[in-house]
């Protein structure tokens, strides 16, 4: 019952997150719109104007920040679907909720009576038979204790005769740690040569990407 009354609260929580990032999806898409049909085409206008590469720096800006909006808005509208989405889920929960507190109620008021009937009865067999009970058990725990001590006695013998013969460090254990300690010196030998060769790739890559963004800067200076 105390969860029926959160999922209602979470119900009309949910509702007003629905509403609320409605209204700022459709706040957004009018913002965009007048972004893209008077803001942008004003900056697009002034930067052919003064032909200075600020200009149209500030353009490209002004378009990368349109399209990172775009896509807030994008992720606001999944929100959205997912808050849609989980009104039904949350009425299902209270439904089974509920479905499963008229069964307790029901069990209550019917079964639990049955039960301390069937109870006496129980008891009154096991009181019935507990003697008897109690008696082969003892008899059978120290037939089972004579077994399990003589086992563990000669178990016991055997072990410690076989460690008292036995060296403080095996030589297996000796061969594998030296044999992992060998391929251990490899494997860094083999990063540390891969690193050296990533680093001068990278270094020619940087060099390569530095030449190519100088020869596009100019190019487009030229032809602004």
């Amino acid at each position: 019952m105390k969860d029926i009354d959160v999922l209602d609260k979470m119900y009309d929580l949910n509702l007003t997150y629905f509403k609320e990032i409605s209204m700022y999806i459709e706040a957004g898409k009018v913002k965009i719109e007048d972004a893209r049909n008077k803001d942008l085409p004003e900056l697009t206008k002034k930067a052919a104007e003064s032909g200075l590469p600020e200009d149209a720096q500030e353009v490209k800006d002004f378009e990368n920040m349109i399209e990172r909006f775009e896509k807030k808005i994008s992720d606001l509208e999944l929100s959205r679907m997912l808050a849609l989405q989980t009104a039904p889920q949350l009425r299902l929960v209270q439904s089974s909720n509920t479905v499963m507190v008229e069964k307790i109620q029901s069990t209550l008021v019917n079964t639990i009576p049955l039960w301390k009937n069937q109870m006496v009865i129980a008891l009154g067999i096991q009181h019935s038979t507990q003697a008897a009970e109690a008696q082969r058990k003892v008899s059978d725990m120290t037939n089972e204790l004579l077994k399990k001590n003589a086992a563990q006695l000669k178990v016991a013998t055997i072990e410690t005769a076989k460690e008292a013969e036995r060296g403080i460090i095996d030589i297996e254990t000796l061969k594998n740690t030296n044999a992992s300690l060998i391929s251990t010196l490899d494997e860094v030998v083999k990063i540390q040569e891969a690193g050296r060769e990533k680093r001068k790739k990278a270094e020619v890559e940087l060099q390569n990407m530095e030449k190519e963004l100088k020869e596009k800067l100019l190019d487009m200076k030229k032809n602004q």
